[in-house]
């Protein structure tokens, strides 16, 4: 295939991406107001907390509401069009791929994508914590309110929910660098005091100072992840000598 058939086949599939993902978009826009109805679960929450009836959600622009569905709808309908997008990803990759490397990728596939939506439910279950935690700062005088103005709350909520799970995905790339080559298990596994530290911090950062059980749960799964992307490595430095014993012994 030539460089401008590449091209031709990438533009086709990435149109193809394109529409999936628009039609995803006019799917969830009907659907955003279970969505923004959860988000404002958390200000309520804050609400009672501070006993303040002017703690809200504000929208501050002529179109922020329309901004925020928008919004929505785009997350929500680059999820629903995932299968497709992604396919066609695969697709345009996979005739370039050994049956070893497509085993691999698919293998990466299978266990990021559940992870990461892992990550993201305990990113949803942790946001409202956060949320209680910074609204106990508020000064507690009559004329003091939170407001959460709609955009840099939907940017909060979105950017909590969706670290939490890249950092559950993180030891899959782990595992992948070790497929490619780049680190051994042994090199990951000399990182653990690291690893411990960073899932620490991560955890205490995500989740309120108070919340000690949730900080530590939170950690131990991140740690858990690590040492079993450890364990897997381990396991394919172990093949990989294997075959390359096999393979001196065959040449001898």
């Amino acid at each position: 295939m030539t460089l401008a058939q590449h091209l031709v086949e990438l533009r086709r599939r990435l149109v193809i991406a394109a529409a999936a993902l628009v039609v995803g978009m006019v799917v969830a826009f009907f659907v955003t107001d279970p969505i923004i109805a959860f988000l404002l679960g958390p200000i309520s929450e804050v609400a009672e907390r501070l006993g303040d009836d002017f703690t809200r959600l504000v929208y501050t622009g002529v179109t922020s509401s329309f901004d925020m569905r928008m919004r929505i709808a785009f997350a929500i309908g680059l999820l629903l069009s995932a299968p497709v997008w992604l396919w066609q990803i695969w697709a345009y990759i996979m005739p370039g791929l050994t049956k070893r490397e497509v085993r691999y990728t698919i293998g990466f596939m299978a266990s990021a994508v559940p992870l990461f939506f892992a990550g993201c439910y305990v990113g949803v279950l942790i946001m409202p914590h956060i949320l209680l935690l910074m609204s106990s700062f508020v000064p507690d005088q009559q004329f003091a309110s939170q407001f959460y103005e709609a955009a840099a709350y939907y940017d909060f909520a979105f950017k909590t929910v969706t670290v939490i799970g890249i950092a559950f995905v993180s030891p899959v790339f782990l595992v992948a660098l070790n497929l490619a080559g780049i680190v051994s298990g042994m090199e990951i596994l000399k990182g653990w005091r690291v690893a411990i530290i960073v899932a620490t911090a991560f955890a205490a950062v995500s989740t309120p100072a108070a919340d000690v059980a949730s900080m530590l749960l939170l950690a131990g799964v991140l740690v858990v992840l690590y040492f079993c992307a450890v364990g897997i490595s381990l396991l394919f430095d172990r093949r990989k000598r294997k075959r390359e014993q096999a393979l001196l012994a065959e040449e001898s």
